[in-house]
C-alpha cells in the first residue's frame, strides 16, 4: 500500500467514522461500530506509517494486542 492509499484509507476511515457519529446511533452497536473504525485506522498507521509492514510478525503482534484492547474496550461499552 502507498502513502497515498494509505491517507485516502484514512480520509474514507475518518469519514465513515464522523457519519457514524453524526447519526445518532447510540448502544452496542453504535460502539462496536466506532471501535471497528479506529481499529482500521489504528492498523493503517501501525503498518504504513511506522513502517510495520516490513515487519509482519512484529505487526502481527501489534494487531494482536490492538484486537484484544478493542475487544475489552467493546465488552466495557456494552456493560456500560
Amino acid at each position: 500500500m502507498t502513502l497515498t492509499r494509505a491517507w485516502l484509507m484514512l480520509l474514507v476511515l475518518s469519514a465513515a467514522s464522523t457519519t457514524l457519529a453524526a447519526s445518532g446511533m447510540r448502544g452496542t452497536v453504535f460502539v462496536v461500530l466506532v471501535l471497528s473504525l479506529a481499529g482500521g485506522k489504528a492498523h493503517v498507521i501501525l503498518a504504513r506509517y511506522l513502517g510495520l509492514s516490513t515487519a509482519p510478525s512484529i505487526r502481527a503482534g501489534f494487531d494482536l494486542a490492538l484486537i484484544l484492547m478493542l475487544i475489552v474496550f467493546a465488552v466495557l461499552g456494552a456493560a456500560a
